[in-house]
């Protein structure tokens, strides 16, 4: 199943200092992989454009903790931008990945909040 991206996520290019401010904004909610693994949440990025869900993985193809850009196809990583960071193309989203569901930082917060899990 797919989501579509909401409003903030529509053209927004993701890197190291976007995830870090959306972790930041979703701090003390399910919508971070902190809050959210123990109820079985992965750490997922979704091409809105395929519809395809990536797992977050490290370099080497492991399965990570935390949102990775490092881990995903080379064709959705953007390199050489002016301040040398790498970016993931603006059709993708950080979110998570539950039972063949792709889930939007705020749909996991609500997922958690909602099904009283503790976390």
């Amino acid at each position: 199943m797919t989501t579509q991206p909401d409003s903030e996520h529509a053209h927004a290019t993701h890197n190291r200092r976007v995830i870090d401010a959306e972790n930041l904004r979703h701090a003390g909610s399910g919508g971070v992989s902190a809050r959210n693994s123990s109820a079985g949440f992965h750490p997922a990025f979704l091409d809105t454009r395929s519809g395809v869900v990536y797992l977050s993985r490290f370099a080497d193809g492991r399965p990570a903790p935390c949102h990775l850009i490092q881990g995903l196809p080379p064709d959705l990583v953007l390199k050489g931008t002016g301040d040398g960071q790498s970016r993931i193309a603006g059709n993708c989203i950080a979110g998570f990945f539950l039972g063949g569901r792709f889930y939007t930082r705020d749909q996991a917060a609500k997922w958690i909040k909602d099904s009283g899990v503790a976390v």
